[in-house]
């Protein structure tokens, strides 16, 4: 585990906060994750809400009904599918076109992703959704969706199961077209180098 993480989980444990729930669940699936085989979780947390113009809605069942989040949870399972599969081209398809993480494109992600698949099997990754916002940008819709979660894989040479990225309350932006929920880009910090081997790898999910 990321020091700078443990260190996020002993400070929101000692102050009691509303993310302990959150917290436990995302240390539990990236130990399970990187102990054990493959299994993938897209998983809705139970203090999860979703604001749109016409108010907040909260409640697991009410939220899990909502056909905005079903879409969202089918792009997501999409993705994971073509992520164990490692299939390239189903994978980017998750992306949007227009996909811009600080000056790292779609050609960038693909690239990336193409480097992960040569040294890493059994991938899965995790997804622990909090909170959601579906905003009106330009003609469409976009959904401003809060994620803790990380990427795991079996080394190819060791065939050790490691992390290889993890994060905490990322903000995915996500817009629709004619394929669906895709994936435009997050809100955080630049990562340092464009290789896989850099962190955070925060583009690829």
């Amino acid at each position: 585990m990321h020091e700078r993480y443990a260190k996020e989980l002993r400070e929101r444990q000692r102050a009691g906060g509303w993310l302990r729930p959150a917290l436990c669940l995302w240390v539990a699936a990236v130990t399970a994750q990187a102990a054990g085989p493959a299994q993938a979780v897209v998983h809705v947390l139970p203090e999860m809400t979703v604001t749109r113009e016409s108010g907040t809605l909260t409640g697991a069942k009410a939220i899990r009904a909502d056909p905005t989040v079903q879409e969202v949870l089918a792009a997501f399972d999409r993705a994971e599918r073509a992520l164990e599969k490692q299939e390239l081209a189903a994978l980017m398809q998750f992306y949007a076109p227009g996909y811009n993480y600080h000056g790292l494109h779609v050609g960038d992600v693909e690239r990336i992703w193409g480097e992960v698949f040569e040294h890493y099997r059994t991938l899965s990754s995790t997804h622990l959704f909090s909170e959601m916002k579906i905003v009106r940008a330009g003609e469409g819709l976009r959904v401003e969706l809060t994620c803790t979660g990380g990427l795991y894989g079996a080394d190819v040479q060791s065939g050790a199961r490691v992390t290889l990225d993890s994060w905490f309350q990322e903000v995915h932006y996500l817009v629709q077209d004619k394929h669906g929920w895709r994936f435009l880009g997050n809100r955080g910090d630049a990562p340092r180098s464009a290789p896989f081997s850099s962190s955070p790898h925060h583009p690829l999910f």
